[in-house]
């Protein structure tokens, strides 16, 4: 793995480790959060890794099928990329996630991370 890749899989990794963690304080707004993180950054490891451009963008769709995910993980990102304003903005529209959300946002983020640290 490249050393600028890294960095970012391991602030994935952290990211990701957060989001775990808020999810125990019932933190869910902030999982969410983090989980999104988490994706965003594991994806943009393994497009440094591939040794494309480093693109400064949020959505994980556009991400996504620039490193070709696979089809099942592409509903993952986009639900994931929702998430990147609903949690930062009060006029969003979401002012509070429920446990259930959180958790199936973990569930997202984790399968993205799973698939990233296999191809990269």
């Amino acid at each position: 793995m490249k050393e600028e890749s890294r960095s970012w899989w391991e602030q994935a990794e952290s990211d990701f480790d957060t989001a775990k963690y808020l999810f125990d304080g019932k933190k869910y707004k902030a999982c969410s959060f983090f989980c999104q993180q988490a994706a965003e950054k594991s994806l943009k490891a393994l497009l440094i890794n591939r040794g494309e451009e480093l693109i400064k963008i949020h959505d994980l769709v556009k991400l996504s099928r620039l490193i070709k995910i696979e089809d099942s993980l592409e509903k993952d990102c986009k639900e994931l990329t929702t998430v990147y304003t609903d949690t930062r903005y009060p006029d969003s529209g979401s002012s509070s996630y429920s446990k259930e959300e959180a958790k199936e946002d973990i569930n997202r983020a984790e399968r993205i991370l799973q698939w990233v640290e296999k191809n990269i």
